[in-house]
């Protein structure tokens, strides 16, 4: 139900799903539970060609549901923002269950004229060592942007913006399959916008639970960054998000393989090689005693995971160069 016309909805919550039939359903489910008043916010979902009834699951549920050829999240959330009549636009993914409060919370903050943006968290329920190393290693990131009055990454598992200034900057770009919440980001804060952290808005989510899967999505991480970096030079130096230890892992692991080699080839001494790594081991100490909170097993596998990380940014970042040296994106 809708508020009449003098009354504008306040919010519109825009889930994009393609084959997420097994979760959307619980996450509409939150989705209806919120505590904010029911006609001061709609749900739309944008069905982006998924195969397996997600529209089907979302039409029963008795939200908005729009459809269109696959064509990537970024297209789908520009779809429902098209349709959304909300002063303010939020984001989660199908695949999250947001808190009762989480609208109320993700709204607070708009209270301030100033704000443009607002960014919520994570949490996670699982118990699989490589969920919770993924959930401490966003803690780690939340904690710096808990340091800032304003911030550069907007996530859109939890996010918001006021609609028109969300299409005076022209909306996601479609062109990007991945990252495209931290492209538009950095294009809101190279404007001068404010964006800000709220920690009180939570969802949770399913994360990466193996290590093929956590791997692969590290590497497509590293891919886009490639791309949005391409467009934001100074943001691959310094942002609101990511920890100076996960960067410097980036650019140590492989002068450690490469003079490892050489060192193997007897060109260099052993101890170059193990001066480099004992710092890469040494950059992870802040995260393991994060990792911590999530149990001993969690914070005794965070190097090696850690490495892992660093080992499948870095090669998509190395696919993302040359695919750009090219001139021709990956399309996955």
């Amino acid at each position: 139900m809708r508020l009449a016309e003098a009354q504008p909805l306040l919010a519109s919550v825009v889930v994009p799903v393609w084959n997420g039939a097994d979760t959307l359903g619980q996450c509409l489910d939150a989705l209806a539970s919120q505590t904010a008043e029911p006609d001061s916010f709609e749900v739309i979902v944008v069905d982006d060609g998924s195969s397996d009834g997600s529209p089907d699951v979302a039409a029963r549920k008795g939200v908005t549901v729009l459809r269109q050829p696959h064509a990537g999240a970024a297209a789908a959330r520009n779809r429902g923002a098209h349709r959304a009549c909300g002063q303010i636009l939020l984001f989660t993914d199908a695949d999250c269950q947001p808190e009762p409060d989480w609208i109320v919370q993700m709204l607070a903050p708009f209270a301030d004229p100033e704000v443009i943006g607002v960014k919520g968290i994570y949490r996670t329920r699982q118990r699989a060592l490589v969920a919770r190393f993924a959930q401490a290693e966003y803690e780690e990131k939340y904690g710096r942007l808990a340091r800032s009055d304003r911030i550069d990454f907007v996530d859109t598992y939890a996010a918001a913006y006021r609609r028109d200034v969300f299409w005076a900057h022209r909306g996601f770009d479609p062109g990007f399959l991945l990252d495209e919440d931290q492209e538009f980001s950095f294009r809101l804060a190279r404007a001068g916008h404010k964006l800000v952290f709220a920690p009180a808005a939570v969802v949770y989510h399913r994360h990466m639970a193996t290590l093929w899967d956590y791997a692969r999505r590290k590497l497509r991480l590293g891919y886009w960054k490639v791309w949005v970096h391409g467009r934001h030079p100074s943001k691959a130096f310094r942002d609101s998000y990511t920890p100076w230890t996960q960067k410097a892992q980036l650019a140590l692991l492989p002068l450690v393989i490469l003079f490892g080699l050489a060192a193997l080839l007897g060109l260099v001494s052993w101890l170059v090689p193990g001066v480099l790594a004992t710092l890469v081991l040494t950059s992870t100490v802040p995260l393991s005693i994060r990792a911590a909170r999530q149990g001993w097993a969690v914070m005794l596998v965070t190097p090696a995971l850690a490495l892992l990380r660093a080992l499948a940014l870095d090669l998509g970042l190395a696919l993302g160069i040359i695919s750009r040296l090219m001139g021709r994106r990956l399309t996955w």
